[in-house]
């Protein structure tokens, strides 16, 4: 009815169409149309009708008597008049979006064609409602700029992680976890392995080692992918010989699972503790805990006894963890520890507690001593477990001032001031030889444990009359 290209016609509309009259093809327009209007030869709107009850509800009605340009926004107006031009000169017809503003404050976009009826000038102008098209539009466009932004945040990350991959001083490979073929190595991978990255890449893992070192390191790969993880395991390398300490980690990529495979050289130094030296063996087979931390006492390396004190199950659970975790009472024991070694260089019979992973605890006794010299400086501390040991009987008996039944008794003889001062004396004294007694009578130790400077210690010590205590001299 609305178009005159050839294909798009009733073949016999006169025929079929003949007797239809003004109420059935107002009935038609309505029906076929979200908006249908009636448009005078001066561009003026003579009668509408909707194709839904939504829109009649928005009170277009008003239009009646407009000119149809002033009910389109300003952008729009140029659309509206070659849409009634194309109509009075009977060109093809063509859609033209253009926008009305609604009440409520959001526009109403509506793609119009128009059709001149008649011999008066009229036009008939039929518009479908692309509210619905347009909500649609948008969620694609926000979608679009949501995934646009997740794989800007994605490709950032994945930079970062490749410039670590890429400057990390530790050897790394990724290994297909099917074939164990080396997928990606990094720069201190190739160094240590002689070969240059793209050698190393497609090449099968186990052969980077002699024959007993791939069957271990394949076994050890065969656990990883069961369990999630392994202990570390030492290989030679295929080439020179070289021990090597062999790490792997199983993860997921792309629907596919790789491991991480971390190399260190056995000489690495710090990277590497276990020189397989009869030393470090000692170290390990010793009945005391020991414990290795860098200067803000986080573990670097810890025997198998420490691990038994701790209720730990392996070295990696205890490894970049603070001392203070699992020694000492919070806070003050190993402030003291440090501080009097930092001084003296090394610290014997300390005697503190141990806390146990799972609530134990165990009275032990610290020996440490700082290495402050060398590329790497750390402490170093011995853990000797005393729970089992007979109490060790005071050098001389403690008896104090007076007892919380003595002071109770001096209420109506003395000034309410008084009995406070003796009671802040009594409980003053108890915590200064209590300190004394920790500190093996360390007065550096216990004037930092009680938050006292040595001075103001020192003239209590002397108030008190416990300046017999202790052996170190004051200065």
């Amino acid at each position: 009815m609305f178009a005159r290209e050839a294909g798009n016609l009733f073949r016999a509309p006169k025929r079929t169409l003949g007797d239809l009259d003004a109420e059935t093809a107002a009935q038609l327009i309505a029906a076929a149309a979200d908006i249908a209007l009636i448009i005078d030869a001066k561009g003026v709107i003579r009668d509408v009708a909707f194709g839904s009850e939504e829109l009649a509800r928005e009170g277009f009605e008003a239009w009646v008597g407009q000119r149809f340009i002033d009910t389109v926004t300003l952008e729009s107006r140029p659309k509206i008049e070659e849409l009634l031009r194309d109509a009075a000169n009977k060109a093809p017809l063509r859609w033209r979006q253009v926008t009305h503003p609604a009440k409520d404050g959001a526009d109403l976009p509506v793609r119009y064609s128009a059709l001149q009826v008649g011999t008066s000038g009229r036009v008939v102008a039929v518009g479908r409602d692309l509210r619905a098209v347009a909500a649609l539009q948008q969620r694609l466009v926000d979608a679009q700029q949501s995934m646009e932004r997740e794989y800007v945040r994605l490709r950032h990350a994945e930079t970062r992680y490749r410039l670590l991959f890429q400057i990390a001083s530790q050897p790394i490979l990724i290994v297909d976890s099917n074939s164990l073929k080396v997928v990606e190595a990094n720069p201190a991978a190739g160094k240590l392995l002689n070969k240059t990255i793209k050698r190393l890449a497609g090449r099968a893992f186990p052969e980077l080692f002699d024959v007993e070192g791939a069957k271990a390191v394949q076994t050890h790969l065969a656990q990883v992918r069961a369990t999630g993880r392994a202990d570390d395991l030492t290989a030679k390398l295929n080439e020179g010989s070289q021990e090597t300490i062999v790490g792997a980690s199983l993860f997921r990529q792309e629907n596919a699972s790789h491991f991480l495979v971390r190399l260190s050289p056995v000489e690495a130094g710090p990277a590497s503790p276990r020189t397989g030296s009869k030393l470090f063996s000692v170290v390990e087979s010793l009945p005391d805990g020991f414990v290795v931390t860098d200067l803000n006492r986080r573990i670097l390396t810890a025997n198998p006894a420490f691990l038994d004190l701790a209720e730990l199950a392996s070295e990696e659970q205890a490894r970049g963890e603070p001392l203070d975790r699992w020694v000492g009472r919070p806070g003050v024991d190993l402030a003291a520890l440090i501080a009097n070694m930092r001084e003296h260089g090394a610290v014997r019979h300390f005697s503190t507690i141990l806390r146990g992973e799972y609530g134990a605890t165990e009275e032990v006794e610290l020996s440490a001593v700082s290495v402050l010299t060398g590329e790497h400086p750390c402490y170093g501390f011995t853990i000797r477990n005393i729970s089992g040991r007979e109490p060790v009987k005071p050098r001389r008996p403690r008896e104090l001032p007076r007892s919380v039944e003595q002071l109770t008794q001096l209420v109506g003889r003395v000034t309410l001031k008084e009995l406070v001062r003796e009671t802040t004396d009594v409980i003053e004294r108890l915590c200064i030889e209590a300190a004394l007694e920790l500190t093996g009578d360390n007065r550096a130790s216990a004037a930092e444990m009680l938050g006292l400077s040595r001075q103001s210690l020192y003239s209590k010590l002397r108030r008190f009359g416990l300046s017999v205590l202790g052996s170190d001299d004051e200065h």
